[in-house]
């Protein structure tokens, strides 16, 4: 079989969709959705490669988010490769709320440590703190280092994250737009300030979302209600809070998936569902119908494992 090429590392990386309505910049779902990021030590200088989403449009030099990400770790790491090529093959969707900018970071911290011949094993402590002073808030890059639903929060040593035992029932579905919108935009309509009785029930609604997402699912809807960040962006993407709004009237826990314009569903799987295919459950059905023309539907299902690496083997002579 060979051994491991210790020369080549391939990141996968998933998507994910912060807030889930009311834990805003606290809570996030990796969902399953992947870019998949290739990093090969070469002689010397820098080649990048985009295929898929971003390809013709993403740079292709030393401003591409991974390779700064990757930069970065290496600086963290106190080591520099001669040269460095990489590969991206993206799937997930930019500019959409989904946490694309989050994966690319990822990509390339973990990709850095995982070609640092002074590394033998990934210090996820370590890197999300790194992450997430790259990103600037945890709420994405913590789901898409771990996996599953997870919970983060900021201290005076940075940032930290516990992952959620994720009920099997829930099943995400999500609605993306044909258009984008940035995420400074989206987060510079939002006041200074809070009412205090909306900061009080977004609080008891971010509660009710850890007990409903692991143990009550049934309790989905009336805990993604939010008032502290969804209405208030309206403005930008008006055409998605008509859907959120169109979906949970219906009874289906819908938010705006992290800055938008996306939509996300926290679904349920139900004892009729054919096993397997998320497509066919009857809940991705009735959202599909509810959906206008040009939003795309995608029932995800649940990313578990967060970011992986792989490596090809090479034959060693005799």
């Amino acid at each position: 079989m060979g051994v491991l090429d210790r020369s080549v590392a391939r990141v996968r990386v998933p998507a994910t969709s912060a807030n889930l309505g009311p834990a805003f910049d606290s809570a996030g779902l990796a969902l399953a959705c992947h870019d998949v990021v290739e990093f090969a030590l070469a002689d010397g200088g820098l080649a990048v490669e985009v295929t898929g989403v971003g390809a013709g449009d993403l740079p292709t030099d030393e401003s591409h988010l991974v390779v700064r990400a990757f930069r970065a770790a290496c600086a963290e790491l106190g080591w520099s490769p001669r040269g460095l090529r990489i590969v991206a093959e993206n799937c997930i969707p930019q500019g959409r709320g989904m946490g694309s900018s989050a994966a690319a970071v990822v990509a390339g911290v973990v990709g850095a440590w995982s070609l640092c011949p002074d590394v033998e094993t990934r210090d996820d402590d370590a890197v999300l703190r790194l992450v997430t002073e790259i990103e600037g808030h945890p709420d994405n890059v913590a789901p898409c280092l771990l996996g599953g639903a997870v919970l983060s929060w900021m201290e005076a040593d940075g940032a930290h994250a516990d992952r959620l035992a994720l009920s099997d029932e829930v099943l995400p579905v999500v609605l993306v737009p044909g258009g984008t919108l940035a995420t400074h935009v989206a987060r510079g309509l939002l006041p200074e300030a809070v009412p205090h009785a909306d900061a009080a029930f977004n609080a008891g609604r971010a509660a009710l979302l850890v007990h409903a997402l692991t143990q009550a699912p049934s309790l989905l809807l009336a805990a993604t209600d939010d008032r502290l960040h969804q209405r208030q962006r309206a403005a930008a993407m008006p055409d998605t809070i008509a859907l959120v709004d169109r979906l949970r009237e219906a009874g289906h826990a819908a938010v705006v998936s992290g800055a938008g314009p996306s939509v996300l569903v926290l679904s349920r799987r139900r004892p009729d569902d054919p096993p397997g295919d998320p497509a066919a459950a009857a809940g991705v059905r009735e959202i599909a119908d509810l959906a206008s023309a040009g939003w795309s539907v995608r029932p995800l299902g649940v990313d578990r494992h967060g970011a992986s690496v792989s490596r090809p083997r090479r034959q060693v002579s005799s």
